[in-house]
């Protein structure tokens, strides 16, 4: 998202938060008007309405977690070592963004996600799916509909940061490892 103003910063700062945090339906512009420290009438110089702010916040995490999963992706590589990258990926977008993965996960099936929205979300699927997919045919990654294998990583995933943040978990690299080993362990073919 091109950076124009410290006022549009903000309202998009405090609408990530907001809308991690409450959900689309329980935050109201003025609350976000509040947060930003702007009045309500600026949020809408930017965006149209809720729905504009809330698709344009959902496309452009989408598209960053997107290009975070896919930098330097290691095509050529081992399955393990794949699955190594997208979980370190997660842990890099999480740690640069720290409401965003939450939000992508609590709003991506919402009705009010506009088509761009959800093509952009099904793209990041399709990363995911096509590494399981790979994995399976290899005989690496158990046979498991796809989306079942992406919910057990993420839940655990989206889990542990949560608890990060609400100061229940210490962050560290070997609690990291750990916690990598024991996702591959649990999408691993045995």
């Amino acid at each position: 998202m091109p950076v124009s103003t410290s006022k549009r910063d903000h309202i998009i700062h405090s609408a990530l938060t907001l809308f991690a945090e409450r959900g689309f339906d329980a935050t109201t512009i003025p609350m976000i008007a509040k947060d930003a420290n702007v009045g309500a009438g600026t949020i809408y110089r930017y965006f149209e309405n809720k729905e504009v702010l809330v698709n344009t916040l959902f496309q452009h995490y989408v598209a960053l977690f997107t290009d975070t999963l896919e930098k330097d992706y290691p095509q050529e590589r081992s399955i393990r070592e794949q699955f190594h990258h997208l979980f370190q990926g997660m842990v890099r977008f999480t740690n640069e963004q720290e409401h965003a993965l939450y939000f992508i996960k609590t709003h991506n099936a919402a009705y009010f996600l506009d088509e761009t929205s959800r093509e952009s979300f099904e793209r990041l699927l399709m990363i995911l799916h096509n590494f399981i997919d790979e994995g399976k045919k290899k005989k690496q990654i158990r046979d498991l509909p796809s989306k079942a294998l992406i919910a057990i990583i993420f839940g655990g995933f989206l889990e542990l940061f949560q608890r990060i943040r609400a100061g229940e978990i210490e962050e560290s690299g070997e609690l990291l490892t750990g916690v990598e080993e024991s996702c591959w362990d649990a999408v691993r073919h045995h």
